[in-house]
C-alpha cells in the first residue's frame, strides 16, 4: 500500500511572538511562522506505507520521523524554527501512531495540539493530541 495523504497539524494557544516551523528530514525547516494570537496550521505530505496489525496507519516520507510504531512529526520553535534571537530552542513531537486504519483513505487528516508547555514556553517533547486525536479534515 502506498498512497499520499496530507497531515494537518493545528497549534492552538502558542505563546505570542514565538516562531514555529515544520521539520523536514534531519535539519531542514519549512513553513516558518510567528504566533500572533490565532491558531497556527502546518501541512505535510506523508505516504501510507502499511496498516499495522494493531490497525493503525504506518507512514513514511520526508516529514515523518522515528521508527515503525513510534512515528512522529517535529514542530520546531524558537531558535530551532530559525529565530536566532529567541530564548527558546524546542521541538514538539506530534505522534502519528494513533491514526486509525479507516483514515488511510482520507485525503487530509488533522490533529490539534496545545502550543504552550507547563513552563509557559512553547510546547516541547511528545505532545498530547487534543479533541480525540487524528480526524478526517
Amino acid at each position: 500500500m502506498s498512497r499520499e495523504i496530507t497531515l494537518r497539524i493545528i497549534v492552538s494557544g502558542s505563546p505570542l511572538g514565538v516562531a514555529w516551523a515544520l521539520q523536514r528530514g534531519r535539519d531542514q525547516i519549512e513553513q516558518a511562522v510567528r504566533a500572533q494570537g490565532g491558531d497556527l496550521v502546518f501541512e505535510a505530505s506523508a505516504r501510507v506505507r502499511a496498516i499495522t496489525p494493531e490497525g493503525v496507519v504506518d507512514l513514511g516520507g520526508p516529514f515523518v520521523q522515528g521508527p515503525p510504531g513510534r512515528r512522529f512529526v517535529y514542530l520546531c520553535s524558537g531558535r530551532s524554527a530559525g529565530d536566532l534571537q529567541s530564548c527558546w530552542q524546542r521541538r514538539a513531537k506530534v505522534p502519528l501512531g494513533s491514526i486509525p486504519a479507516d483514515l488511510a483513505e482520507a485525503a487530509v487528516v488533522a490533529a490539534r495540539i496545545h502550543g504552550t508547555a507547563r513552563d509557559g514556553g512553547p510546547a516541547c517533547a511528545t505532545v498530547p493530541l487534543l479533541g480525540g486525536g487524528w480526524t478526517p479534515a
